[in-house]
């Protein structure tokens, strides 16, 4: 047993900080060092991370000119908490020139918390109650919105929150939608239009690999929205900046009325953001007079600023998408050919700079058609890698991500290995306790 791991549990419950964390099977994970494409646990195992912290770190880790940026911010100015920094304001200029949606833009350390403001305001500003979400699609841990992310099949076409703890009141508030489903989105609008303060969707829902929307249903989600005054949210905070400088939005041309972002904006510094129409943005207390409070001692952080402000220069001066996304279209290609060879059923698909391994027959266009994954070969193939010194999240449908850091060479070893670790994985037959499903309600229930 690693000491560092159960001293962790000793003082940590469950030894991590994050609930995500806690990976059955690697529960003894120690992480020393990470650089580029690569981490090194305590033990001196290297992996080549293609989880990378569930997106942030596009760059890689530890990318030399971020991490230069967020030194020099720690020379010239710290948290002062009163005012504006010139960081700030430079930030906010850039999002609101990139992001199709963003007239103005408030910074969060979390996208959690960007996200909780969005549903905020959106009731301020339309005296509702009922917000509309998408099976599959997770904003946070706030409680609005924590409720069916990895549902299991009975689960599915009910309320299936993740957490304990949350008011019955809270959830009946949230309506929940199948994905991809425009007829859905405009029967809810029928019934519930007049009450419907906004609707939030992950314009694709990675945080159960990569279900691709279909234009129809971003159009009509728009123009419901528009029809009925209900503030349309993208909550961008994966999609924004990995797959687009100006989001999906930039790709789809659906613009919301607010944004999101996280994740990839700062290389996996503390920072996210929430923006849009100014005249919702301006209801916000930030504004002298805004009825929506909104407050955070670190929020605008002059260093995770500097390592934002970084980020986005390096992503727009550098090929940092023309290499990612070759390398994704080199390795989706390559996987899904190898378990082809194999006459394994797999769908792979992705986007851009993401990937999904799913082990099951396509389509894979409803939450509902990825009930058909085979959870244990997902899981275990997974685990397998780790034998090759690869590293995907061994947890039920997440994804996998490419950063500026991969090499060709590192695409290659890993459609070889993946085919090595598809047919042991074949065999083995896994206890998917905690791996499978996303939350802690049932254990508890």
């Amino acid at each position: 047993m690693n000491r560092l791991a159960e001293r962790a549990r000793g003082v940590i419950p469950g030894g991590v900080n994050s609930g995500q964390r806690s990976i059955p099977g690697l529960t003894d994970l120690v992480i020393a060092h990470a650089s580029g494409a690569r981490f090194r646990d305590a033990q001196g195992r290297e992996f080549v991370d293609y989880h990378a912290a569930f997106g942030p770190p596009l760059l890689g880790h530890n990318d030399p000119d971020v991490s230069a940026a967020v030194a020099e911010a720690g020379r010239t100015v710290d948290l002062c908490g009163v005012g504006v920094t010139p960081g700030e304001v430079e930030l906010a200029e850039t999002l609101a020139e990139l992001v199709p949606g963003i007239e103005k833009v408030l910074l969060t350390s979390t996208g959690s918390e960007a996200t909780f403001h969005a549903l905020r305001v959106s009731r301020a500003a339309t005296g509702r109650r009922l917000v509309v979400k998408f099976q599959g699609c997770y904003h946070g841990w706030h409680d609005a919105v924590s409720l069916n992310v990895i549902s299991a099949p009975e689960k599915v076409g009910s309320r299936d929150p993740i957490s304990t703890g949350i008011l019955p009141e809270v959830l009946e508030a949230t309506l929940v939608l199948p994905f991809n489903d425009a007829d859905a989105v405009r029967q809810a609008f029928a019934e519930h239009g007049h009450d419907i303060a906004a609707v939030i969707l992950e314009p694709v829902p990675h945080n159960v690999g990569a279900l691709l929307p279909e234009q129809e249903f971003l159009e009509t989600v728009r123009s419901e929205c528009t029809r009925a005054g209900s503030v349309l949210i993208f909550d961008e905070v994966i999609t924004g900046f990995r797959h687009h400088l100006g989001g999906w939005q930039a790709i789809s041309g659906v613009t919301p009325d607010l944004t999101t972002l996280g994740k990839a904006i700062a290389n996996g510094y503390p920072v996210g953001a929430l923006g849009g129409r100014a005249d919702l943005m301006d209801l916000f207390s930030s504004r002298p007079g805004g009825p929506a409070f909104f407050a955070g001692t670190y929020n605008g952080h002059p260093a995770v600023v500097a390592a934002a402000l970084a980020t986005l220069r390096k992503l727009r001066e550098e090929p940092v998408h023309e290499h990612v996304f070759r390398l994704g279209e080199k390795i989706r290609t390559g996987l899904a050919a190898a378990f082809a060879d194999l006459g394994i059923p797999a769908l792979v698909t992705g986007y851009g700079s993401v990937f999904v391994e799913y082990f099951m027959a396509g389509p894979a266009r409803t939450y509902d058609d990825l009930l058909r994954n085979d959870a244990n070969m997902f899981i275990a193939h997974r685990r397998r890698l780790l034998e090759h010194g690869i590293f995907e999240l061994p947890l039920n449908l997440k994804r996998s991500h490419v950063s500026y850091a991969h090499t060709d060479a590192d695409a290659d070893h890993l459609v070889e290995a993946a085919a090595k670790a598809a047919e042991l994985a074949r065999g083995d037959v896994l206890d998917l306790t905690g791996a499978s499903t996303m939350g802690g309600a049932d254990a508890r229930r």
